[in-house]
């Protein structure tokens, strides 16, 4: 008698993210495209969910995270920000969320594999950043700003940039939140590939092929391995970046920052 397979379990339904399943293979696609999937409350819940949902999955073997339309992501949503900073007691709940997202990056033993399609900015790139390989569309951008809007880098910035990039050019980006393009990301190592738009498809495939045809168990437990020390790291650095991040969100110069974001001008910051 043929026993028949297990049923896979089936995929969460989610507001602002799409999952689906090609073969062994999880697309998780952030899916508010005309907000350039800007990470607003929905999100950043929704993040977390899928996330913790394809760590369990016992129906796929290597991850893709993506963004739908032109983006990436752009960072955070700015009506979203402006709402915590005026009632920064709702920032607390993003902070327990925040920490969920970035030790389940971590901690999820499958290849996650970026598919950077469009603009990846603060929270955006920390999402790019924390994924196993990423693959960069000529004409994207990527960079960390949150010091242009008087925040710290808390929610994983300083965790991964220097991991990726060494302690000294991590912080020549992170102190400015000057954005680079793919190509000068892929040339200092931030990225792995910078490839044409009309060609990231045809190199994400060939690379979750070439992982797919590989030895499962192997290929996750050296993943395992090569997280353990950034694992340690977030661990160390991610209570104290969260708690700086909430300072800042109650700011003087961080409400001057969304307030000249609005008015498309620089910011006026006192220090304050």
């Amino acid at each position: 008698m043929t026993e028949t397979a297990p049923a896979l379990p089936a995929l969460p339904a989610l507001g602002t993210i799409e999952m689906a399943r090609e073969g062994r293979l999880l697309r998780i696609t952030l899916n508010r495209p005309d907000a350039l999937n800007a990470v607003n409350l929905a999100l950043h819940d929704d993040l977390a969910a899928a996330l913790l949902f394809a760590q369990v999955d016992t129906g796929s073997d290597v991850i893709v995270l993506t963004g739908a339309g032109r983006a990436f992501s752009a960072g955070g949503d700015l009506d979203h920000i402006e709402n915590n900073a005026r009632n920064p007691h709702l920032f607390d709940h993003e902070t327990r969320v925040a920490k969920r997202i970035v030790s389940t990056l971590l901690d999820i033993d499958k290849p996650v594999v970026c598919r950077l399609n469009g603009h990846a900015v603060g929270l955006g790139a920390t999402l790019a950043l924390l994924c196993d390989v990423i693959f960069a569309a000529e004409g994207a951008k990527i960079g960390d700003p949150h010091v242009g809007l008087g925040l710290v880098a808390g929610d994983g910035g300083a965790v991964i940039w220097a991991q990726r990039i060494g302690l000294t050019r991590a912080k020549e980006y992170l102190l400015t939140g000057e954005l680079l393009t793919a190509s000068q990301a892929a040339e200092i190592g931030l990225v792995n590939h910078c490839v044409p738009l009309e060609v990231l498809d045809a190199a994400v495939d060939a690379f979750c092929g070439r992982l797919l045809n590989g030895a499962t168990l192997a290929i996750r437990a050296t993943k395992i391995l090569t997280n353990l020390e950034l694992k340690r790291l977030a661990t160390a650095l991610m209570d104290a970046g969260i708690a700086y991040e909430s300072l800042s969100v109650r700011s003087a110069d961080h409400l001057e920052g969304i307030q000249a974001l609005k008015e498309k001008r620089k910011p006026n910051f006192t220090g304050r």
